[in-house]
């Protein structure tokens, strides 16, 4: 082959390779356009809201298929790319969701991986300080629970002590009063009584675990001491702030065996939350009677929150020994170290 074939050829073959390069690159500004494209919403000016349902278990290629039928995406594949660059694969939720053909393919994983309404799922929330009889009310009403079974099965700790040890610390037959935990939950409609039960004694672990176990320090309390003083210190304060100082207050008490004299123990014996106790109500003879018995009551008389249940292992460093509620409608109260103290800071007549 001569020289000038050859450099023709070298030419030819150069000439070949420029061209298949700028198909190389038209074709990949080609496909990136498209796939920014396939990115944008389907109809930002005029959008359509449509409801889609994301069935348990469902696979990114299982959602990509419901948007596009849906109308929701443009191309499936870039959906299901999109996804994983995002790093949200295997991480979609299940559940019902109302979305628009304004929302771009990255807005729309957004809203799935943050999860949206699961029909069969319902949310409860037990306050802090309801009594079992109040809690089996409470979700009677909603349709969550049959009060009679729930209230069965709260009524002897021997229901789940099997599965909960901490409970063979209480005594034989105690309710479970004060230990299913005040907190909002989820559940599958149908849920059965024990399992919402259990659910409940399992954030009780959880938080006693977490954040009261560790500030127990050398305080002498059983857990059932803890969670009845708790129970009290959380049916008497009204401010967070002022817990710490009722438990103060009642550490005090038992410490120069004086009674407890708590309204909520005697409101507990009542049967309702009375304002105002006659003379005859702090006489009332029960072994819940504080104003009568020395000590503590034998059983928790509420379920009390983690801000109660900490203060009752950190009470406040003072030497108070009573306190009245202000008459200015905070909910605030008085802190007095003598009885005269006390009887001097009551509201003039």
């Amino acid at each position: 082959m001569s020289e000038i074939a050859r450099r023709k050829r070298s030419k030819g073959i150069l000439y070949k390779r420029i061209i298949f390069l700028l198909i190389i690159i038209i074709s990949l500004i080609f496909v990136k356009k498209y796939y920014d494209n396939s990115l944008l919403a389907v109809s930002a000016e005029n959008p359509v809201g449509i409801d889609i349902e994301v069935p348990v278990g469902s696979s990114t290629s299982k959602i990509a298929n419901i948007l596009k039928s849906n109308g929701l995406i443009r191309n499936e594949t870039v959906f299901k790319i999109a996804v994983k660059r995002s790093g949200l694969e295997g991480k979609l939720k299940a559940g019902s969701y109302a979305l628009n053909t304004s929302m771009s393919v990255n807005e729309i994983i957004d809203v799935l991986s943050k999860g949206g309404r699961n029909n069969n799922v319902i949310r409860f929330t037990i306050p802090e300080g309801y009594e079992l009889g109040q809690i089996a009310e409470k979700l009677s009403k909603e349709g969550i629970v049959d009060k009679e079974r729930f209230l069965a099965l709260t009524s002897d700790k021997g229901n789940f002590q099997d599965k909960y040890p901490f409970l063979m610390e209480l005594e034989e037959g105690q309710s479970l009063e004060g230990f299913l935990y005040p907190s909002t939950y989820e559940i599958f409609i149908g849920t059965k009584e024990e399992e919402i039960i259990e659910k409940m004694l399992d954030e009780f672990i959880k938080v006693f675990e977490s954040d009261v176990k560790p500030n127990i320090g050398s305080l002498d309390f059983t857990l059932n001491e803890i969670v009845t003083l708790a129970s009290i210190i959380e049916r008497e304060a009204k401010l967070d702030e002022e817990r710490e100082l009722i438990s103060a207050v009642f550490h005090n008490r038992l410490k120069v065996n004086m009674p407890l004299q708590s309204c909520a123990t005697v409101q507990y014996i009542l049967g309702e939350r009375k304002e105002v106790l006659t003379d005859k109500d702090t006489q009332i003879e029960s072994v819940y009677n504080t104003y009568i018995n020395l000590g503590l009551p034998p059983a928790p008389i509420a379920s009390p929150g983690k801000n109660s249940l900490i203060a009752t292992v950190k009470p406040a460093d003072v030497d108070y020994l009573f306190f009245r509620t202000k008459e200015d409608g905070t909910g605030a109260h008085t802190f007095t170290r003598t009885y005269e103290e006390h009887l001097r800071a009551a509201p003039k007549k």
